[in-house]
């Protein structure tokens, strides 16, 4: 008994070294070859890896009115889906992303599906990327790493797009969200924002005087006249696109710098109005 027993050892440790004998055999230079495989939780620099679902990717681009005129920057990029997508749409579109093997996946798949030409991936860390050139912003990252991103965000030039898959900007309101219902089980909601122009501050024209207080895109003030001032209603920015009532009159214009420049409407009436920003 003690004999058939050393057998059956023998025979359990033969078959343990033939089944490691292809393991041992690949050399490091095999095994790095590899190809490599994304796996959703993966750590990355600030966040884990979780892909958006396409369904959702492309309602944030509807959202955004992405179109070739843009330049798109997806800000923690992952496997390039976003970018891809914004790529096929005929933008021009780059990915920031710190783990390089997920950057060269990227580029892989962008060749795959025909838009390397236009589909640009960069191994970087997101807080040191000049961002200035972007029209879009895209990200699915965490609220604290977009509250951490604000201040650069809203110094871009007004207009710009920013949207996000599910997480906010903190007390800076969306201007829009949707969500998507259909192909979309898990992180399935998009926030977007545009940023909004400087208008805070105190503007003149001739028989009037502006006064405005803003937070993000919402606006409040005074406007004084010669029936003395007046409490502004519903003001709002839309990039660099302002609206507020005074009384009965509308206010719609442009914020440029130091100008703004639109039309003021009372009822069926309506006039040019131009204003300049007092000197500080």
């Amino acid at each position: 008994m003690r004999h058939l027993s050393r057998v059956r050892r023998s025979a359990l440790v033969l078959c343990l070294l033939v089944a490691a004998v292809p393991v041992l055999a690949q050399t490091p230079q095999e095994v790095k070859q590899q190809p490599f495989q994304p796996q959703v939780g993966q750590h990355g620099k600030d966040v884990v890896w979780v892909p958006t679902p396409q369904a959702l990717v492309e309602k944030m681009l509807d959202m955004a009115q992405v179109t070739p005129q843009d330049f798109l920057m997806d800000l923690g990029s992952g496997d390039g889906r976003t970018v891809i997508t914004a790529a096929k749409r005929g933008a021009r579109a780059m990915g920031i992303e710190y783990n390089p093997d997920m950057v060269e996946l990227s580029k892989q798949n962008a060749a795959k599906a025909g838009v390397s030409d236009r589909a640009e991936f960069m191994k970087a860390d997101l807080f040191d990327t000049d961002l200035s050139k972007a029209t879009v912003i895209t990200l699915f990252l965490l609220p604290d790493i977009n509250l951490k991103l604000r201040p650069k965000i809203l110094e871009l030039k007004p207009g710009t797009r920013v949207v996000s898959n599910t997480f906010t900007m903190d007390d800076w309101a969306p201007d829009e969200t949707a969500r998507v219902e259909d192909d979309c089980t898990s992180w399935c909601t998009a926030l977007f924002w545009i940023v909004p122009a400087k208008a805070a501050g105190v503007w003149t024209w001739p028989g009037g005087e502006l006064t405005l207080t803003q937070t993000f895109q919402m606006v409040s003030g005074t406007l004084k006249n010669g029936r003395g001032p007046t409490e502004i209603a519903d003001g709002r920015l839309r990039g660099d696109r302002i609206s507020f009532t005074a009384g009965a009159t509308t206010y719609t214009g442009n914020v440029n710098g130091t100008t703004i420049e639109g039309t003021a409407t009372t009822g069926s009436s309506s006039v040019r109005w131009t204003a300049t920003r007092a000197a500080r």
